[in-house]
């Protein structure tokens, strides 16, 4: 998994226990840290070879931050990469972030033991066996 910033927000607490959790949940995670650009984050994703790539956003620019970096995805084959969101995502953007092939969107407060399981999950459906 790979935990990116994308953009100019500078507050990466969150991002940090993210990481911290998924790590002690026995998952192998990449955290890019801050002010990444699109290209730096599917790059990374390529480097790392991940299967879920997971956005942390607190600056409203989630939606084209988004954007771009599943236009990057695509460009670079990683259609079968997961991608999930998180940070200050009000709840009327949330389609529009699935419609840009978002898997999951979690906004803040979201419970550390539910993502745990909603990655695991997606890793899972994307590599088509049961999750542990």
């Amino acid at each position: 998994m790979l935990i990116a910033k994308p953009g100019l927000d500078g507050h990466d607490k969150g991002a940090r226990v993210l990481t911290l959790a998924l790590r002690d949940a026995g998952m192998a995670v990449v955290y890019t840290g801050l002010h990444q650009t699109p290209e730096q984050v599917v790059a990374a994703a390529l480097q790392e070879d991940v299967d879920v790539i997971g956005l942390s956003m607190l600056s409203g620019a989630h939606v084209p931050l988004t954007a771009a970096v599943r236009s990057e995805m695509d460009a670079a084959g990683l259609g079968d990469v997961g991608l999930v969101v998180g940070g200050v995502i009000p709840r009327r953007d949330v389609p529009q972030l699935q419609a840009l092939g978002v898997d999951h969107v979690f906004p803040v407060g979201s419970d550390l033991g539910e993502i745990v399981t909603r990655i695991r999950a997606l890793v899972a459906a994307k590599r088509g066996v049961a999750a542990s």
